[in-house]
């Protein structure tokens, strides 16, 4: 299917495809340098329209088929770009399902949205990357280079060219921090992590059950599941964890 473009307030243009059906609807969120046309976007999108349900999935500005440049994206940016794609939806409820920083902001998303998410399923969840596994990950020449720099390039785990991390990026990011704090939200939240996971460790994923308000929060941990968990079987469960939080 061929995307629909909204213009952002910043004059970008966000790329989204909506597939109609009952509520809620499920928005997908992609991860760090991902686009909707991921496995997981992908196959959760084929799942809705067998299920009837309402979807979305969206790009990022800098990323996929949105306008802009990937290194002036911020944390703040993307939410605001996923929230300019939700509000264009304007659906009564929704499920978030995010997948590494899609997590994140997805969360972030859900805080400002109170009453209209039905549940949210974190993959391979990655709130504070920024922080945790970038900036706290280099030394101190390395931290020193990027603050002189403004900018970094980091190695890709998947054999491609490596990525360029704006400080921008990292200090923007800290306005968005959610694990040194109590996570408020009290919606039915699905947690699901490898434990092989080389990218963002599993216990990302448990800091986030200890942090969050909610009663109902569950994590599953997929044993040998590496960060992208897009095998077959982590796929069902996947689509499994949104059809419980779709069901009345």
């Amino acid at each position: 299917m061929q995307p629909s473009f909204l213009e952002s307030r910043n004059n970008n243009r966000i790329a989204y495809v909506l597939n109609n059906g009952k509520l809620p609807c499920v928005v997908f969120f992609g991860g760090f340098k991902s686009d909707m046309t991921g496995t997981k976007a992908v196959t959760l999108e084929k799942y809705c329209i067998e299920e009837g349900q309402m979807f979305v999935r969206f790009d990022y500005t800098g990323h996929g088929q949105s306008s802009g440049e990937f290194k002036n994206g911020t944390i703040g940016q993307w939410k605001k770009d996923a929230l300019a794609v939700i509000n264009k939806i304007n659906a009564d409820k929704y499920i978030f399902a995010g997948s590494s920083m899609g997590a994140w902001i997805s969360m972030l998303c859900a805080r400002e949205m109170p009453g209209k998410i039905g549940g949210l399923v974190g993959i391979a969840s990655a709130p504070d990357f920024t922080e945790k596994l970038i900036w706290e990950k280099l030394n101190v020449t390395q931290q020193k280079e990027l603050q002189k720099n403004g900018v970094y390039y980091a190695p890709s785990c998947y054999g491609e060219e490596p990525y360029p991390i704006m400080l921008n990026l990292i200090e923007e990011a800290r306005n968005h921090l959610l694990l040194d704090n109590n996570i408020n939200l009290d919606i039915p939240v699905r947690l699901l992590h490898g434990t092989d996971d080389e990218d963002v460790p599993w216990e990302f994923s448990t800091r986030i059950l200890q942090r969050i308000s909610s009663r109902n929060a569950a994590l599953t941990l997929i044993k040998g599941g590496n960060h992208r968990l897009s095998e077959p079987a982590q796929l069902n469960m996947l689509c499994e964890a949104v059809k419980t939080l779709c069901q009345p």
